[in-house]
């Protein structure tokens, strides 16, 4: 993330102004140097005073606790730190009282309005303190501690709210390291609270609803920056948090669908993370709907700027121009579809980023996209078979893996990664089964090195990784590390590992020397480490290069770089969430209208559906369960009348999202004939 000038020397002057737009009532003078704090009240002296308020209606106790409290940094340590003697300068322990500051927030808002503008002033005073020196672990805790106050949900007090942010922001990277740490150990209430805070101050500053609330853009050009610098400590305390703390969309800020994406991806290729502000430099913000509007948008840029280089190469060597030339055009036959699309695609490397269109050899018919979807379909199905060889389908974690045998050729493993990348770039959404660790490797990097030496598709592997693709070899790891006995003597194993090839058993050293070195309990995790790495980087290595070049060798934007692993699986394959009522709103008709009796019966008997039967129905009409990052919408699924007999089963149009339907005359028979049509579709049925 990019850092944000250092607070210069005259910062309480200039904090000063910007203080100007405080209603009167809030502006407080500076208050001399704090002499040390004395201990006060305990948190279980605090909830008393709140209980007598109740019956005496008296908040005098209350309101000294608060302006105690908030007057200063000191105050705040003194009211919140488990022990003030102790420095608590560790990152594992931020050394604050987490219930008693949850208790005295929560109290907060129930208090009369002169007690909260109490707690702003005091705060409002700490932050116009002259620093002399370095911050102390006591100055981060109190950053720590008011960054929560709830009472920065309010509009009002948005001024404040940003001298706070920017100062946090400004901090020197070994405090924020210390924040980031104390940050992961918040409850995921508290922490989801801060985040949603921050989202929401991000949105108002750049769409408020009142603009006279806040003061004029050009003044306060340094909010939003502050705040994502903010946001980002958080991310990273919740990337470390093992579970993470909240889910990594719960980051998103759709508030930035709604602004001009292309003019901040362009600030961040021209920039980069140095003196321009662009949300591009914060991706974890950006939705993965607005990622793929990039994307999108700048694959349309590059297919346009080749089809007219194209254009213009033609021209000026005097030759007709004519549509193909602006169009990937692959000429396949049925019966050769594998090595006729890879030598088609070998041989117009250069046309990659054009628009594909496809054509089956003595077939008439134009592609207008259905015939695009039914060449990656076949092309898939083919390659991902077992008896092709190039990978392995695993029963357990029901995902595909890289097939480890060796051969002389690696051509194929390019072409899924040319086909995968295809698929973004025209918006195909396909019916692969890899596992997240697959898209963590394709990530790495996210731009093709220009050294052709630097490895890729190499990244850190755990053992939660092996447990995605082989579930019980993850297991049996895992009872090894946790064995407590003699490991050597009752397992006699050695830094090595066995793979069988072609009916042969094949040994590989994970080490130097490692057929000689036993496993003990001592290095029992060195060679879990080792032999993870093996399975899932090592012994794979030449496949997956060949797929990471492939796949890049088509998406070669720069936007990449705005993805997690887990959002590029979504952008192949789609999302796992399905809201059948969203398709039941999008779908349209042929042959019949959304209040015929048929269509009635086929909503019911589908919105009851289970979750599996949905999924089925959905691979049986689209030729995958899964949802394009679009949504529900972007299917365009159409429902179609089978003028046949009504003893037939439903038949689906893939290629096209279609389902000609029967008009079945009553809800049992539809359900029967539509339950045994997508369960039973595999091999017939498909069109």
């Amino acid at each position: 993330v990019r850092d944000l000038p250092p607070t210069c020397l005259d910062v309480r002057q200039k904090q000063r102004i910007s203080i100007d737009a405080l209603p009167s009532e809030m502006k407080a003078s500076a208050l001399p140097e704090p002499t040390i704090p004395i201990q006060p009240k305990t948190m279980k002296d605090f909830q008393e005073d709140v209980e007598k308020v109740k019956s005496s209606g008296d908040w005098k106790a209350v309101h000294d606790f608060y302006l105690t409290t908030f007057d200063s940094f000191p105050e705040l340590n003194a009211a919140f730190k488990k022990d003030t003697t102790a420095s608590f300068n560790t990152i594992e322990d931020s050394g604050v009282n987490a219930k008693f500051v949850n208790a005295v927030y929560d109290a907060l808002l129930n208090t009369p309005q002169d007690i909260q503008k109490t707690v702003l002033k005091g705060i409002i005073n700490s932050l116009l303190r002259e620093w002399k020196g370095p911050r102390t672990k006591d100055d981060l805790r109190a950053y720590f501690i008011l960054l929560q106050n709830p009472q920065f949900n309010n509009t009002s007090t948005y001024v404040i709210y940003a001298h706070l942010l920017r100062q946090i922001a400004a901090l020197v990277e070994a405090d924020h390291h210390f924040l980031v740490h104390w940050f992961k150990k918040l409850s995921q209430k508290r922490f989801k609270q801060l985040v949603e805070r921050l989202l929401q101050f991000i949105s108002l500053r750049l769409f408020p609803a009142k603009p006279e609330e806040f003061p004029p853009i050009a003044k306060c050009s340094w909010w939003i920056p502050s705040a994502s610098k903010v946001l980002a400590l958080l991310n990273t305390a919740n990337n470390l948090a093992h579970p993470p703390l909240i889910p990594y969309t719960d980051f998103y800020n759709s508030t930035l669908d709604h602004i001009d994406l292309m003019e901040e991806y362009h600030t961040w290729q021209s920039f980069g993370n140095s003196h321009r502000f662009s949300f591009c430099q914060y991706p974890f913000v950006i939705s993965i709907a607005a990622k793929k509007i990039i994307i999108q948008r700048d694959s349309e840029q590059q297919m346009i700027s080749i089809a007219r280089q194209s254009l213009v190469d033609k021209v000026s060597r005097r030759q007709r121009p004519d549509m193909n030339m602006l169009f990937l055009n692959m000429k396949v036959r049925r019966t050769h579809l594998v090595s006729d699309s890879l030598d088609e695609l070998t041989r117009k490397r250069a046309d990659l980023k054009k628009k594909l269109k496809v054509t089956f050899v003595g077939e008439a018919g134009l592609d207008m996209g259905g015939l695009t979807k039914e060449w990656f379909l076949l092309l898939i199905r083919q390659i991902f078979h077992p008896d092709y060889g190039m990978f392995t389908y695993h029963k357990d974690s029901h995902c595909h893996w890289f097939s480890s045998f060796k051969c002389d050729n690696y051509s194929e493993f390019r072409l899924v990664g040319i086909l995968m990348g295809l698929a973004v770039y025209n918006s195909i959404t396909l019916d692969i089964r890899f596992p997240p660790c697959c898209y963590k490797k394709l990530l790495s990097p996210p731009v093709v090195p220009s050294d052709q030496n630097t490895a890729v598709g190499i990244c850190s592997v755990t053992i939660d990784d092996l447990c995605q693709i082989m579930p019980e070899l993850a297991h049996g790891l895992s009872e090894l590390l946790s064995y407590e006995g003699n490991v050597e003597e009752d397992f006699y194993s050695t830094f090595q590992v066995f793979q069988e090839e072609f009916g042969i058993i094949k040994s590989y050293n994970l080490k130097p020397g490692g057929d000689k070195i036993p496993v003990t309990n001592q290095n029992r995790k060195e060679y879990i480490q080792l032999y993870i790495d093996f399975l899932l980087n090592k012994s794979i290595y030449k496949q997956f290069a060949a797929f990471y070049y492939g796949f890049h060798g088509v998406c070669t934007s720069n936007a990449l770089m705005l993805l997690r692993p887990e959002e590029v699986e979504i952008l192949v394959c789609g999302s796992p969430e399905l809201d059948m009522h969203a398709l039941q709103r999008s779908t349209q008709y042929e042959g019949y209208a959304k209040t015929d009796l048929t269509i009635r019966y086929f909503w019911d008997v589908v919105l009851g559906f289970p979750l599996d039967l949905q999924k089925k129905l959905l691979h049986f009409t689209t030729g995958s369960d899964r949802v394009p990052v679009g949504g529900m919408a972007d299917l365009n699924f159409k429902i179609s009348k089978n003028e046949t007999s009504t003893n037939w089963l439903p038949v689906a149009h893939t290629c096209f999202n279609q389902l000609c339907l029967p008009p079945y005359k009553s809800k049992k028979d539809l359900k029967q004939k539509l339950i045994i049509g997508i369960s039973n579709s595999e091999g017939f049925g498909l069109e």
